[in-house]
């Protein structure tokens, strides 16, 4: 019998040679031996290449294979209760890679060793002909080293130009119950050791099996569990408050817009290379910058890592051809706007040096667009020191109650299942409609344009003097309708193309928020256990408070991005539909127009 396996989680491939798996996916395997934590298979569309063994599990007798899930659906494959923790059952035992238990003798076990994964961060620039990174405006020297250790003292920050005094600084730090001194004191042969006794120190919350989660990558789980510690200057501060409507980001003192304007087609090399740049005016500052796509792609790039919690809006989609066309320039342009429009009305991104930089840095500074470009590569409040920055409200009045958070992250979820399902389906219809006005409308308008005209030839054979004016009449008719077919064709790109650029920007939105959501689930399933713990007297009630109270940082975050979707949802969809339904008004007064000016010409029949 062929070997097979059943996938426990979801593997989107991102490098040559790998495919994609779906959650409880039965796959066909090559072989049962990994390559370095890697094995080869065939999933369910006959896709040959390698996936990461630990998200599969070996069946070892025939199983039957689960339905699959509607097509087009991006959250079937989610179970109907939720998110669920990607941490296996207790029950879980899988038959291949068996993990062995950790020593007896170590009270904090350490994380069992995985396979490095073959991308290092959550997001890749995406490649094309017209993004190649160019040797005048990078170099090798600009790119970012690796973070260092996250207790780092910030060696340069007042001599790149951060600002301010050592006082503006604060070193937080969540590693008070996790210290290296009380994890020595465990170790067998240390002063302090003891054997067999302190059994409300010797259990610790578990890490995730699975390293590739994105409770993991982020740096959610270090955090929760205070592994976390560094300094966050003022400036680095996102604070939630306490809305009527519950948590939410606090508003940016000092609002602004961006316009982008004027795309226009530029060379270099002597005009060996050509490419697009747009001009951006801050209404803040007033000063004009040129951006090119690619600059776009990596500010979205930095903001993609570093803000975990917070739906980053998805730039408009690359072309590898025809970008010079001036079709695609225009919908590249408006679909930046709508991108540009979020990005400064977020209390947070707005605020974010990265942005900040990407619209005031002039465009002929190459020397100080390097330095800023550096400075965000080199940011250190990213990953599990991001959670750091976060100021939450404070007080009994504030307190979150797990229960409601969980219900109402639950709702949002079932929320935007839905909304992905109906704004696939209205991208389709209104496609499929402004299809029909463009091609088939305009044709059949014209078909009955060409018959009236063919009539008043026929009729002009009569040669009778009183019948004239009915000739030029039905003439007319034709034309009317050649022109209201015209009409048609045009009409999409007043209506239909703005609302479907509207869904395409929010499609991107509802494929950020199941990580979101997922990080913040990683971080309750973390509350819970450290409960049992302390029920079962394996923990000390602090160690669990600050646990709790750092599911919490992430809880208050979660709550206020969604508030913040909603907000920006009700917003945005009004002032579409408003401007859908006042062009539909327009376009049917036109033909209106048309037509009632075709019957007045038989009035002198």
């Amino acid at each position: 019998m062929a070997l097979r396996a059943r996938a426990l989680y979801d593997f989107r491939s991102e490098n040559p040679g790998e495919i994609s798996l779906r959650e409880h996916e039965v796959l066909s395997l090559c072989s049962e031996q990994d390559i370095e934590g890697w094995l080869e298979g065939v999933n369910s569309h006959g896709d040959r290449g390698l996936f990461p063994a630990s998200y599969v599990q070996v069946i070892r007798a025939p199983a039957a294979e689960p339905p699959a899930p509607a097509a087009g659906a991006r959250y079937a494959n989610l179970p109907p209760g939720g998110f669920e923790p990607l941490v296996p059952s207790a029950a879980f035992n899988p038959p291949v890679q068996q993990l062995p238990p950790p020593a007896a003798a170590e009270p904090f076990p350490l994380p069992p060793a995985f396979p490095p994964a073959p991308y290092s961060g959550s997001y890749q620039p995406s490649q094309g002909s017209d993004d190649d990174w160019d040797d005048d405006w990078d170099d090798t020297s600009t790119v970012a080293d690796e973070p260092g250790v996250l207790g780092s003292s910030y060696p340069d920050y007042d001599a790149a130009g951060g600002g301010g005094p050592a006082s503006a600084r604060y070193r937080l730090s969540t590693r008070s119950d996790l210290s290296l001194g009380s994890r020595n004191s465990q170790q067998p042969g240390h002063p302090h050791h003891h054997p067999g006794g302190g059994a409300k120190s010797s259990a610790t919350v578990s890490r995730n099996l699975n390293r590739f989660s994105t409770f993991v990558k982020s740096g959610g789980e270090a955090f929760v569990l205070g592994e976390a510690s560094g300094f966050v200057k003022d400036g680095d501060k996102l604070c939630v408050v306490l809305g009527p409507w519950g948590p939410e980001w606090q508003e940016n003192p000092y609002p602004f817009q961006c316009s982008i304007e004027d795309p226009t087609k530029q060379t270099k090399f002597k005009g060996m290379k050509s490419y697009i740049a747009y001009k951006l005016v801050p209404s803040h500052t007033g000063q004009q910058v040129h951006r090119r796509y690619k600059h776009f792609d990596w500010l979205y790039g930095r903001l993609a890592e570093k803000f975990p919690v917070i739906s980053v809006p998805h730039l408009p989609e690359k072309q590898a051809t025809g970008r010079f066309e001036e079709d695609f320039i225009s919908k590249r342009r408006k679909g930046l706007a709508w991108w540009m429009d979020h990005m400064c009305s977020h209390p947070v991104l707005a605020q974010c040096d990265a942005f900040r930089h990407f619209l005031t840095c002039p465009s002929t500074d190459e020397k100080a667009w390097k330095q800023g470009k550096r400075k965000a590569e080199k940011d250190e409040m990213v990953g599990a020191n991001f959670f750091l920055t976060i100021s939450v409200p404070t007080g009994p009045a504030a307190a979150l109650d797990l229960q409601e958070v969980e219900s109402r992250v639950d709702g949002f979820k079932s929320f935007t299942k839905k909304m992905d399902e109906s704004t696939m389906q209205l991208t389709h219809t209104a496609n499929e409609f402004a299809r029909k006005q463009v091609t088939g409308f305009k044709k059949e308008y014209q078909k009955v344009g060409h018959s009236f005209r063919g009539l008043s030839q026929a009729f002009e054979l009569d040669q009778q003097a009183f019948s004239a004016n009915l000739n030029q009449a039905l003439a007319f008719t034709g034309e009317a309708y050649d022109a209201i077919g015209e009409f048609f064709a045009e009409q999409p790109r007043q209506d239909l193309d703005p609302v479907m650029d509207l869904l395409a920007l929010y499609q991107g939105h509802l494929a950020n928020f199941p990580d979101i959501i997922h990080v913040q689930k990683g971080a309750l399933t973390k509350v819970k256990e450290s409960k049992r713990h302390v029920e079962e007297g394996k923990m000390e009630v602090q160690k669990a408070d600050g646990i709790q109270d750092r599911c919490n940082i992430i809880s208050f975050a979660t709550l206020a991005e969604i508030h913040h979707f909603h907000q920006i949802r009700v917003r945005d969809f009004k002032s579409q539909m408003q401007h859908f339904l006042k062009q539909q008004i327009l376009f049917f007064q036109k033909v209106t127009q048309k037509l009632e000016e075709a019957l007045h010409k038989y009035d002198s029949v």
